[in-house]
């Protein structure tokens, strides 16, 4: 019978389900225990394309091997659906997100299950349910009875495009990280988290994640820890002192000038008459450019100076105070003391404003560079009593010095800042606080007992661009009871920003349908940690770092086990597509282009072929839908693929023609299973035990393409012999974690019982995995002359293999009438003879 991808693949997902084979069990019970899980999607009208099933068949895979290896295993599957992108597709549309957003769960969910993905379908969860939410709202009220969650009137990145304010995370080289819109800075009433508490154990703990280093390194940096000392600068003139924070206090006696932030509030008492215009010019140019472009690294700067000097405390020279855009008032204390010899970007501006350049440094060996800064460590010069001291030693006495004369003393600061945590968005979670307007007169938890506080049906749900919440016209809704004293009171419009929801749902997976608590402490001490976590990595700072902070919140609450939820983390790569810009801006994608010879049915304009490899978007025209691939080869075919492209953390280029490749591969694994011929055992056992290893071995290792090369090597040579069941059984469960409806078919056709995804893992004898017999090659002066094969047991001894060639004719030959001067031999691979003829 031939093989029908579309009768077969539907027949074997309805069998799954019905048997409900996937459903993980409450507990693990007596079985070693393996939670693995996806970043859950965030279902958007566009549907899937090719490149977000990538992670979800990694994980898949490893899901299935997990449970034929007799773990219990927790694999789940929801929606993170609250946030902008519904809200912006809703005003769009002019249908209201929840309609849109439970439109395109029921496509994500249809494609996924297509794929055959063994999810437990009993676990679904949505952040914009209620009886979900509700227990985000109960997590923010921990977080507020913590003190962690507090009102502030703070500057934020404002996207005047997506009318909402934006955490710094959110904001990538100046411009919104969802629209790509300028980005502002505006002064509004915030709800903000105080994630800086946790700073330190934050990056501590990164230490023994089975993590990848460049993630852990964007943690690491984004959390920013800088040690070295505040120091105190008089002002001349002035009864203030600027307080600087600095990492190089070594460095004090060659500060030549002073550098404040716009916005530091003593810019205006210090600036002079004469400089006010222009510094106020400054101030306001500086405050309409974004955060991120400001501290470019290769951004021109620039700045003002105020007219004012500070006293250097160290050998009371007055310096020149200059106020520019790349020193935040946020960071530090909004004040640095520029030292242009030994920092390259004082280097830059002193070179710009023709400021003061003192070395006070100089190299151990070598000298200092003249047209850049030195920024090593070195040994002190014209640094008064501490010349001469190396710079660890002169930081330690310096800082000694500081704090002896109350001029400065030691301090640890932190790029990271608070949380910027609501958003002035009608699609988000309410916050539950009620603002009192009677004798409280603040703000008011609400009772744990009226949760959840549910969204208002709306018809408006336009953003107000206000800094207002669409919610705050919904009056009905927003006047309500003081929950304490019974007065009136108001609640708060602002909502949770989409990160709330993905903070925590990895716990929720646990215990989904949980009425009295989040989830339960038995349940979650059983399943926790996540043991494999798979998803993009463009969430390698914001939802990891928020997640991180929560959990080590529940963890001082009692509410978890572990200090950190996920062990191990993998990225996989971006799959990129091919598409074709037209001379009229127009592009054109897969439906247009032929990649063979780099042709194009567009050919016929007359116009080169303009063809890129870039991101899938619907935009330009190269978003490969996964439903086409399905129907055409099948989902076997696609998931073989999306393995096979190459290495899984790597980028690469989808391209229709390679899945053919993967098709065949499958069209002769059926062949080979219709045509069986009754073999012996014992032909292929050695073959059979290698791939078992190599199989298990690389797909443990994440080189699912390698473990791919495998069964086709194995498929090869069965196809060369006499496959006995054995073989062919061996071939199904290894093929089964990746072509999961073809090998549950294979595995009926042989008149086996039950699920192949339900048999055991095949194990392997470690002395089956080699070769009976080695070849090695026997050389006369670096010329082959002889191969031989050895039993691979004495393939590493000489005196053996040393006799099998002087044994052979055509080795003998060449050693007659030759002196040996030397014998090399490199084990189980060359024998080499130098000889000398007289």
């Amino acid at each position: 019978m031939p093989y029908n991808h579309r009768t077969v693949e539907p027949k074997w997902q309805k069998a799954w389900a019905d048997a409900k084979i996937f459903k993980s069990p409450t507990t693990p019970g007596d079985k070693p225990k393996f939670y693995i899980l996806d970043m859950f999607p965030y279902p958007s009208a566009a549907g899937l394309h090719v490149g977000h099933p990538e992670g979800y068949t990694a994980t898949d895979i490893i899901a299935r091997v997990k449970r034929m290896q007799g773990f219990a295993v927790l694999h789940p599957m929801g929606w993170d659906a609250f946030g902008l992108p519904a809200e912006n597709y809703a005003i769009q549309t002019g249908v209201h997100p929840h309609e849109t957003t439970q439109k395109s769960i029921a496509a994500f969910r249809r494609q996924i299950q297509s794929l055959g993905f063994s999810y437990d379908w009993d676990r679904e969860v949505d952040t914009t349910d209620p009886t979900y939410y509700k227990w985000t709202q109960w997590l923010f009220l921990q977080l507020y009875k913590k003190d962690l969650a507090y009102e502030a009137v703070v500057p934020i990145n404002f996207c005047p495009s997506c009318k909402t304010g934006l955490a710094n995370e959110e904001v990538h080289q100046g411009a919104c990280e969802r629209c790509g819109k300028t980005v502002e800075k505006r002064d509004m009433r915030q709800w903000m988290l105080k994630i800086t508490l946790y700073a330190d154990r934050l990056r501590e703990d990164l230490e023994g994640l089975d993590w990848p280093q460049s993630t852990l390194s964007m943690q690491e940096n984004w959390i920013g820890r800088s040690e070295g000392a505040y120091v105190d600068f008089a002002i001349d003139g002035h009864k203030e002192t600027v307080k600087v924070f600095t990492t190089r206090p070594d460095t004090l006696f060659g500060a030549t000038f002073m550098v404040l932030a716009p916005e530091h509030p003593l810019v205006k008492n210090i600036c002079t008459t004469d400089k006010n215009a222009e510094v106020t010019a400054y101030i306001e140019r500086a405050r309409m450019t974004p955060e991120m472009e400001r501290t470019e690294a290769g951004r021109k700067k620039t700045g003002i100076f105020t007219g004012a000097y500070a006293i250097n405390p160290v050998n009371q020279e007055n310096i020149p105070i200059w106020i520019a855009d790349y020193v935040l008032a946020h960071y530090g204390t909004g004040a640095i003391m520029s030292v242009p010899a030994h920092d390259n970007r004082d280097h830059g501006f002193a070179k710009t404003y023709d400021l003061k350049i003192k070395t006070v440094v100089r190299p151990a060996m070598g000298q200092a560079p003249t047209d850049t800064a030195f920024e090593g460590d070195g040994f002190a010069i014209d640094s008064g009593a501490f010349t001469g001291l190396a710079t660890e030693e002169f930081k330690k006495q310096i800082t000694a010095w500081l704090k002896e004369k109350g001029l400065g003393e030691r301090a640890v600061t932190y790029k990271l800042r608070d949380w910027v945590f609501s958003r002035q968005r009608y699609w988000g979670e309410p916050i539950p606080i009620v603002h009192c307007k009677g004798k409280c007169a603040k703000a008011v938890p609400v009772p744990e007992k009226d949760l959840p506080i549910t969204l208002p049906q709306v018809e408006r749900f336009q953003p107000t661009g206000t800094g207002d919440s669409p919610l705050s016209a919904i009056t009905d809704w927003v006047k309500t009871i003081c929950p304490e004293c019974g007065g009136a009171g108001e609640r708060e419009t602002n909502t949770m920003p989409q990160w709330a929801g993905s903070c925590w749902y990895y716990l929720r997976f646990i215990d989904p349908k949980n009425t009295r608590a989040a989830w339960d402490k038995e349940l979650e001490k059983a399943w926790n940690p996540v043991d494999l976590y798979i998803g993009g990595a463009e969430h390698a700072v914001l939802h990891l770092l928020y997640a991180r902070f929560w959990h080590k919140v529940f963890y001082d609450l009692g509410l978890v086990t572990h200090k950190e939820p996920f062990k191990r983390l993998r990225h996989q790569g971006m799959i990129l597509a091919f598409s074709h810009q037209d001379s009229k801006g127009a592009y054109h994608g897969y439906d247009e282009i032929e990649f063979a010879g780099e042709t194009s049915k567009l050919i016929a304009t007359g116009e080169p072929l303009n063809m890129k490899i870039e991101k899938m978007s619907k935009s330009k025209k190269n978003v490969v839908n996964p439903d086409e691939v399905i129907s055409s080869y099948g989902a076997d075919a696609m998931r073989l693929y999306e393995m096979f492209l190459g290495d899984f953390e790597l980028t690469k280029p989808w391209d229709m023609r390679s899945i053919e490749g993967v098709s065949r591969f499958l069209a002769k694994v059926w062949r080979l299973l219709e045509n069986q011929v009754p073999g012996d055992a014992k032909t292929n056992q050695r073959l059979r035990h290698k791939t078992i290893a190599l199989v298990s071995e690389r797909i443990e290792n994440f080189k699912f393409n390698t473990a791919i090369t495998a069964l086709m090597e194995f498929v090869n040579a069965l196809t060369g012999s006499q496959a006995c069941k054995e073989d062919l059984d061996i071939l199904l469960k290894l093929l089964s974690p990746f072509a999961p409806h073809m090998a549950e078919e294979g595995w009926a056709l042989l008149g086996n019982q039950g699920f192949v995804s339900q048999a055991a893992w095949p194990t392997f004898d470690p002395a089956l995995t080699t070769a009976e017999s080695v070849g090695i090659a026997v050389q006369i002066n670096g010329k082959l002359r002889e191969t031989l094969r050895v039993p691979s047991g004495e393939a590493h001894n000489q005196v053996y293999v040393e006799a099998q060639a002087k044994a052979s004719e055509k080795v003998v030959k060449y050693l007659e009438n030759a002196k040996v001067t030397k014998v090399i031999f490199v084990a189980g691979r060359i024998l080499n003879y130098v000889v000398h003829t007289s």
